[in-house]
Parts: structure tokens; C-alpha cells; sequence
């Protein structure tokens, strides 16, 4: 009898152990209050407090959706294949850990034809991430873009019964049972719809998307009723991409033992956005062509400003590459409005060396070299 004991706790020791493996398969990060791993094809999970089951998994999926046009939504289930394999980058220069990968439609080959990107941001001790989805338009034509987020609450480990509700005052959508809350808040563009609705067996069409999206308003409050739990579609107003555009669109999501705790934790995450993301703008004072300061100050320890002026609206994408021409990071890669713009690059995580940075418009490429000095 003992035997057998030994044999079943031995047995049970194996499965946790492949299921755990399973996971950190995964890349995957732990901030210390906050797990989370994302696979290869954009599922994102949240665990607390680590990334095996010993600790809780709070959010079963979380996962960008894209519309194209009517009835033509790329989603995780049905289209999504991987494009740049989903890895842990060891140095990252604006938070403490970041994950990425790009994925592509190749899975359906069906339209819309996307190139999806995610940087997922987290802090040492911070209950939050912040996701940047970057949507690349790979359709020869012009499509009216509609992002969202298709997400599953997974609350303490349970399925069921807990309530999707919209805090007004802080624009955040809260899954909510007991006093465990889970909030996902749309940082760089307004809310345009949000709906939940109780998961069923084979949602995932292109026609139910497609409506949920377009659903045009937020609801206040969806209270689920059954063990299956519900299903929240968000999604902005539309945006015209021609072909090769993109947008970036910015999630944060955050955990509190109580409301009061998740909403601070989101407060935490929108002071990690408004630095990641700034830009100092003069719109009114036009420059006659595209240009690119030298940055200053430089040489700089640890910070700079990198100014660069847009004679019109235009597509730019700011980076900074290494002297053997390697990228160490990407500072913006979004539209802009004509006038002076400024950048505030902190450094603080790259070696002493020289760097270059250039800046890619509507009208070429301009490069500067800057020194880093510690």
C-alpha cells in the first residue's frame, strides 16, 4: 500500500514537473508580485505569484484581434503563426524585462493580411505589464483597421461566476470575484466599445468578432452566471492604413488583492507609459524639410535629447544601432504631426561606447552619431 502511495505522489510529481517545464518553455518573466509567459503565436497568460501552477494563473488569454474589413478579423485562434520567434530580450532599455515576437496570418492565410508585433513591458516588483502591439498593413490595399483585445479572465485559477464591470472615472475594465481584481485599461487611444458575454464553444469566427468590435459603446456591467466565464472583446475607432502602415497600441493590465490595490498598480503602469512614450511636440513652428539635430547633451551620462523636426505628417521610426550596426533598441515607430519633436533617451542600461541613432521618415533616412560616457 505504501508502494502505491509512493508510486501516485511520484506519478503526480512528474506531471506538475512536465506541466511546469511546459511553461517556462515559454519565454517568460517574474517581476516578483506578477508573472507572465507568452507563447508563439501572441497568447498572453498572467500568474501570480510565478509562472508555474504552484502560484495562481489570473488571466487564461489575452490576445490581439485586427479588422480588416467586414467580416475579416485576424485573431490568435484562427489565423495567428509565428514570424520572429517570441524571446525574453536580455538587455531591455525601458523596463526591467521585456518580451517580443511578431506574428504573422500565414496559420489561415486568410485577410486581413497583418504583421502583428508585441514588446511586453514589466518592473521588478511592479503588478502590472504594459503590451505594445504594433499592426503592420500587408494588404496591397488600404484597409480601415480596427484593433482590439479578445481576453479571458482566469481569476485565483477558477473559471465562472465573477463580474466584468467599467470603472468610468479611471477608463478601466475590471474582471472582478471576491476581493481578487484584474484590470486592462487601452493607454494610447480612447475606448471606443467593450462587451463580455459568456464563453461558449467555438466563438472564434470571424462574423462574432467582427460584431463584437463594432459593438459602439462600453457596457457597464456583465455579471457571469456559469463555470464557463465570460469573454471580453475591447476595440478603438477604426484608423486608415495603407499599404505598410502601422499603428501602436498600447494595453496596461494590473492585479490588486482589492480594487483600491489594482487601480493604484494601474496608476503605477500609465506613469511607466507616459515615460516610455514621451515626446515633447511644437506644432506650430514648422521646419521647411526633415531634419535631425546633433543630440545633446552629448557626450551624455546617462541621458539626452534627440530633437528632429517634420516639415508634414509623416510615418518615423527612431532607433539606435551599435558601431557594428547592431539595433539596441527602438525608440518610436509611430505617426507624427508636422512641427519640432524631441526625444528623451535614457540610457542608463548600455555600456559606455559610441552609438548612432537614426531617424527613418517619409522622405529617407538621417543618421547621428552620439557618445556615452560613464
Amino acid at each position: 500500500m505504501k508502494k502505491k502511495i509512493v508510486n501516485i505522489f511520484s506519478f503526480l510529481i512528474f506531471l506538475f514537473l512536465t506541466y511546469s517545464n511546459a511553461i517556462f518553455a515559454q519565454p517568460s518573466f517574474n517581476t516578483g508580485e506578477f508573472a507572465i509567459t507568452v507563447n508563439d503565436y501572441g497568447r498572453i497568460r498572467l500568474y501570480t505569484p510565478d509562472t508555474s501552477e504552484a502560484g495562481l494563473r489570473q488571466l487564461e488569454r489575452m490576445s490581439i484581434l485586427v479588422a480588416g474589413a467586414p467580416y475579416q478579423v485576424f485573431d490568435y485562434q484562427n489565423d495567428a503563426d509565428s514570424e520572429e520567434e517570441t524571446i525574453l530580450l536580455n538587455n531591455p532599455l525601458i523596463s526591467d524585462y521585456e518580451i517580443y515576437g511578431a506574428f504573422n496570418n500565414y496559420y489561415s492565410s486568410e485577410a486581413p493580411d497583418v504583421l502583428v508585433k508585441y514588446n511586453v513591458y514589466g518592473w521588478n516588483g511592479g503588478k502590472f505589464i504594459i503590451l505594445k502591439s504594433t499592426v503592420v498593413n500587408r494588404e496591397t490595399a488600404t484597409i480601415n483597421a480596427i484593433v482590439g483585445m479578445d481576453i479571458i479572465p482566469y481569476l485565483d485559477y477558477e473559471y465562472g461566476f465573477d463580474t466584468v464591470s467599467y470603472d468610468i472615472t479611471n477608463e478601466i475594465i475590471r474582471s472582478h470575484r471576491g476581493l481578487t481584481n484584474l484590470g486592462y485599461k487601452l493607454l494610447s487611444h480612447p475606448l471606443a466599445s467593450a462587451t463580455a458575454f459568456e464563453w461558449f464553444d467555438g466563438y472564434e469566427t470571424d462574423t462574432n468578432y467582427y460584431n463584437w468590435l463594432n459593438h459602439g459603446s462600453i457596457d457597464n456591467e456583465y455579471v457571469s452566471e456559469t463555470a464557463d466565464g465570460p469573454v471580453i472583446i475591447t476595440s478603438q475607432a477604426p484608423q486608415e492604413l495603407a499599404n505598410g502602415d502601422s499603428i501602436e497600441v498600447y494595453y496596461a493590465v494590473s492585479l490588486g488583492a482589492d480594487e483600491s490595490e489594482m487601480i493604484a498598480n494601474m496608476h503605477a503602469a500609465e506613469e511607466k507609459y507616459s515615460v516610455i512614450t514621451k515626446v515633447e511636440s511644437d506644432v506650430k513652428n514648422i521646419p521647411s524639410q526633415f531634419t535631425l539635430d546633433q543630440n545633446y547633451p552629448n557626450p551624455f551620462n546617462p541621458s539626452t535629447k534627440i530633437s528632429f523636426g517634420l516639415p508634414q505628417k509623416s510615418k518615423i521610426v527612431l532607433k539606435i544601432f551599435n558601431v557594428l550596426g547592431q539595433q539596441v533598441a527602438e525608440l518610436l515607430n509611430q505617426q507624427l504631426e508636422a512641427g519640432n519633436h524631441v526625444y528623451n533617451f535614457d540610457g542608463s542600461k548600455l555600456t559606455s561606447g559610441v552609438y548612432i541613432y537614426s531617424l527613418q521618415t517619409d522622405a529617407g533616412t538621417i543618421s547621428k552619431k552620439m557618445s556615452l560616457l560613464k
